[in-house]
């Protein structure tokens, strides 16, 4: 007989008590547990130390394996990685002994309740109007874009604020490990993956999820994060008339993201000559939207990066059409930085106008400085 889900619920809280003072803390954005005597949290973008204990190791254990009968996952020293949602919705990354040999460490990400929007980002200064009236078009446009960024720079927010920009009368699937996407649209089905029982049968994995999706209509594809084979396929689709895609991955510089995408590609079970498959990935990725955690713990876009193409001698070929720009720190210690339009416009332009998305004031002027420039040069 099944366990009631209030009940359930009532459980973990007691199982994780010395920790929820920090799950209703909305301030708090994750929570780092490294073994029952080492608790830290992040708020704003800074790490902290707390006071708060689990009573020993074996009561950590107790908490986590609570936990993953709750979502139905097996752990166990074959099984010694956890991945879960607590009730709440928050994200849970749990390692057991022996892989993880001074006790369970875990990782627990919290959401807000109330998603990021582009005025709330626009706010903390993360990107600027300009910025955002640019993306509007290329959404409109549906070109294919990726998120890219560091751990924790702020790429899932980004992500659910970006397609608040999808027209609501298309129908958009969304694709993810572990559900963690809000998309306020009225018309989203979103899947997820899930794991092998504990006798390794009966998973059901990213791949699968994204060849189903291409028989199931979808207007937009919008993957969590891009973390193996399905690159291959979400490059196909891209190339094969499912425009307006969008994506996340783990990644730094534009080159690093296509290159990251080109790896994870080769992990799948199709072999493909490298320079078809360079070619494919040009093709497909029309922008690459990067964000960043800086030094002072803030999280902003740090450039809007088209992908060119492909050339066999020169490698890929980028031009970027946002970029921030540095210039130190204020008395508080907080980064100054503008990001700006550096001139460049997108391939896209013709349609873009066409669609009535002309470009921002500050484009325009950078663009036209840049021309005066070369041509003094």
């Amino acid at each position: 007989m099944a366990i009631p889900k209030p009940i359930y619920e009532q459980t973990i809280k007691r199982f994780f008590e010395p920790i929820l003072p920090f799950l209703d803390d909305p301030t708090v954005t994750e929570i780092m547990i490294n073994g029952p005597d080492q608790i830290f949290v992040e708020r704003f973008g800074t790490i902290s130390t707390t006071d708060a204990r689990f009573s020993s190791r074996e009561a950590l254990e107790s908490a986590l394996r609570n936990l993953a009968q709750y979502v139905g996952r097996h752990v166990g020293p074959e099984r010694p990685i956890l991945e879960a949602r607590m009730p709440d919705g928050s994200r849970v990354e749990a390692v057991f002994p022996p892989a993880a040999g001074d006790g369970p460490t875990v990782a627990i990400r919290r959401f807000s309740k109330d998603p990021m929007t582009l005025d709330t980002l626009l706010g903390f200064g993360a990107f600027t109007p300009d910025l955002v009236q640019v993306i509007d078009g290329l959404v409109a446009a549906k070109q294919n874009i990726v998120i890219a960024g560091g751990t924790a720079s702020g790429k899932t927010s980004l992500l659910n604020a970006v397609s608040s920009l999808i027209p609501e009368a298309e129908r958009v699937v969304v694709i993810e490990d572990a559900r963690e996407l809000q998309l306020q649209l009225p018309h989203v089905v979103q899947l997820e993956a899930q794991p092998p029982d504990a006798n390794g049968r009966g998973a059901t994995t990213i791949r699968d999820l994204f060849r189903a999706t291409l028989r199931m209509r979808p207007d937009r594809i919008v993957v969590g994060e891009i973390r193996g084979g399905e690159a291959l396929d979400m490059v196909q689709a891209m190339t094969s008339g499912h425009g307006g895609c969008l994506a996340t991955l783990h990644a730094t510089h534009a080159l690093d993201s296509v290159n990251r995408i080109e790896t994870l590609a080769l992990m799948s079970d199709v072999g493909l000559p490298l320079y078809a498959l360079r070619s494919q990935v040009a093709s497909a990725i029309d922008y690459l939207l990067l964000c960043s955690r800086l030094a002072d713990g803030s999280r902003c876009v740090t450039s809007l990066t088209e992908v060119v193409g492909y050339h066999p001698t020169d490698g890929y070929e980028f031009k970027h059409l946002f970029r921030r720009a540095y210039t130190g720190r204020d008395e508080s210690g907080a980064i100054q930085s503008e990001l700006r339009a550096t001139g460049e416009v997108p391939a896209c332009i013709d349609m873009l106008e066409a669609i009535g998305h002309a470009m921002p004031e500050s484009v325009e002027r950078a663009r036209e400085a840049r021309a005066a420039k070369e041509t003094q040069s």
